[in-house]
């Protein structure tokens, strides 16, 4: 790759028209993670799982998925207490090879970082997904992330327990789930000392109510637990370290 040709970055702006511009300069400029997919996420027959939306507890918005690998990076990086921002598909890089050749890559997600930075990413199904073709897109886009401090990185698979774990616990990420005035800091109070999941909802109230709030705590990382192993009614469950940031998990 010729590095003195540069990057361009062709995306949607805000009212859907495309544009192409510096990849520096739109690096800078551009909120990303605002933007809707600059080309559609394929649709690939024979596949179980299709394109969709996830919705972000980060940005309560939605997210253009493509595949059920990204979705799942989708939900640890949605966790993530340093992301403040999610979107699929929402920049295309441009660059020349040495003999003249346009090449170009669509990174699958973008993830905004508290501090400004940012993460484009590929989410394979595994590691040799997309060939040669993938791979040297890979170092492209890592190549033009290096320039102006972000980051590049092809995400592999998510270890199944824990991916079962988040896919449970992201069923009770939106606010409605912290049920009643009152019940999260009793749900809370409860877990000061790592304790058995159900004891603790028990000592907190009626488990049929208590247990979304739990839950609910669980995913934005109010409460900690083991999420690498089954979750289960006598997993141990405890209040997140308060002397730092809630670590919820995640990729990034």
């Amino acid at each position: 790759m010729d590095r003195l040709s540069g990057f361009e970055a062709v995306f949607r702006d805000p009212v859907g028209q495309v544009v192409q511009q510096r990849w520096a300069d739109a690096a800078t400029a551009v909120a990303f993670e605002e933007l809707s997919p600059v080309s559609a996420f394929p649709v690939i027959p024979g596949r179980r799982w299709g394109p969709g939306l996830w919705w972000s507890a980060t940005t309560g918005r939605h997210v253009a998925a493509g595949s059920n690998a990204m979705r799942a990076r989708l939900m640890a990086l949605d966790r993530n207490p340093e992301v403040t921002g999610l979107a699929g598909r929402p920049v295309r890089l441009l660059w020349h090879e040495r003999r003249g050749r346009v090449r170009s890559w669509v990174p699958q997600l973008f993830a905004r970082y508290r501090n400004g930075t940012a993460l484009l990413a590929d989410c394979p199904s595994h590691a040799g997904a997309g060939g040669e073709r993938a791979l040297a897109a890979a170092e492209a886009v890592s190549a033009a992330c290096e320039e102006i401090g972000w980051t590049y990185r092809r995400l592999p698979p998510l270890d199944d327990v824990l991916a079962a774990n988040l896919k449970w616990l992201a069923g009770y990420r939106h606010p409605r789930n912290q049920q009643r005035p009152g019940l999260m800091p009793a749900v809370l109070e409860a877990f000061t000392h790592p304790r058995p999941l159900l004891e603790g909802a028990e000592a907190a109230g009626d488990p049929l109510e208590v247990l979304p709030a739990l839950f609910h705590a669980l995913w934005h990382g109010q409460l900690t637990t083991n999420l690498n192993a089954p979750l289960h009614e006598h997993i141990l469950v405890g209040l997140r370290d308060q002397s730092g940031p809630a670590k919820r998990g995640g990729a990034g």
